[in-house]
This record gives structure tokens, sequence and C-alpha cells, in this order.
């Protein structure tokens, strides 16, 4: 009797155990993210935290994963950054909110996006009370080319239209003073002309 209710104290005891451990999750906010190239975004994962859990023992491992090849490019061993593991692809372009560790949220800023971050992302993380793995897409697209700026057409401002009258009308008054004066040298010219007549009958008449 003794010997039956030990094995289902042990039977009972690995059933909670599995359940424990099954209930370590990772997740990811967004299945799949689009981007343009040279922009900005951010990849989040949230993990199951414990009440006695510490970052000391806190491992994540975050790849991409492409056909080529798998770079890293978020690391943490025991709780602390292993800014070494990042892969060169990455390096200057991921920042990760340390302070939101604590609160099981993964959340990875990636600027100044390039085509080919298109890919998997795996974040592996690993802690005393269970491990698990969140997967999300990232595809990035060719920044899209900027039409030419069209040159404006520029219309003449009022002080220019005021400065073109004032040059007409000048022009008009000049003309119009030009013909007052050649009138009046016709009219010296045929007053001349009319006592050399004068003269020439008066001359005649003598003779």
């Amino acid at each position: 009797m003794n010997r039956e209710k030990m094995i289902c104290r042990i039977l009972l005891l690995i059933q909670l155990t599995s359940c424990v451990c099954g209930t370590f999750v990772v997740n990811v906010t967004q299945t799949s993210y689009q981007a343009e190239e040279n922009h900005n975004i951010t990849l989040e994962w949230t993990f199951t935290t414990n009440t006695d859990s510490s970052t000391n023992s806190l491992f994540i491992f975050c790849e991409m994963f492409t056909d080529h090849e798998i770079p890293t490019l978020f690391h943490v061993h025991e709780g602390v950054e292993v800014s070494e593991s990042q892969d060169e692809q990455f390096a200057g372009r991921v920042q990760c909110d340390k302070d939101v560790l604590r609160e099981g949220r993964i959340r990875l800023h990636v600027s100044r996006l390039r085509t080919e971050d298109s890919g998997l992302y795996v974040c592996k993380v690993n802690t005393k009370y269970g491990r698990d793995t969140g997967r999300c897409h990232l595809n990035v697209t060719a920044a899209a080319d900027e039409p030419k700026p069209q040159r404006p057409t520029v219309s003449p401002q009022p002080e220019s239209r005021g400065r073109i009258g004032l040059y007409v009308g000048l022009g008009l008054t000049a003309a119009a003073a030009l013909l007052t004066v050649c009138a009046g040298l016709c009219s010296v010219f045929r007053l001349c002309l009319t006592k050399c007549a004068e003269k020439k009958g008066n001359v005649s008449a003598v003779v």
C-alpha cells in the first residue's frame, strides 16, 4: 500500500514538474515585419518571468537565419550582454532596452535597415525554470527613388511689375519729348527758309 502511494506521488511530482516547465514560453508581438531600406524598426519578444528569478540566470541568443549564413545580432550570457558575439553586419545598429528584460521583454532596435537584413529572426531564451524559442520574419524593401523636384515657375513680383511700368512710362515720355523737339526744329527750319526766300525777293526788286 505504501509502495503504491509512493509511486503515485512520484508520478504526480513528474507531472507537476513537466507542467511548470511547460508554462515557460517565448512569444513575439508580431510574426511578420515590413520595413523600407534606411528606416528603423523594433523587434520584440516576450518570455515568462518568475517572481524569484534573477537576470543572472538569463541566457538570450538572437540570430537571423538566411540561405547563406546565420549572423548573431544579440547575445546575453548570465544577464550580461556579450557585444563581441554580435555579427559585423549588425555592428553599431542594434540596441536593446535592458531595463525591460526583468519584465520578460526583449526589445531590439535595429537602425539603418538594409535589404540584406531580410530573413527569419530566431530568439532563444534559457532560464533556470525553462527554455523556449520565438520566431518572426522581417522583409526590408529597397528605398523608392525620390522624384526630382521641379523648378517652380517664377512669376513677376508686384515690385518688378511696377519697375517695368515705370520704364515704359519713361520711354514714352522720352519719345514724346523727342517728337516735340523734332517738331520745333522743323518749325524753325521752315521759318528760316521763309525768311531767306523773302530776302531774295527783296534783293531782286531793288535790282
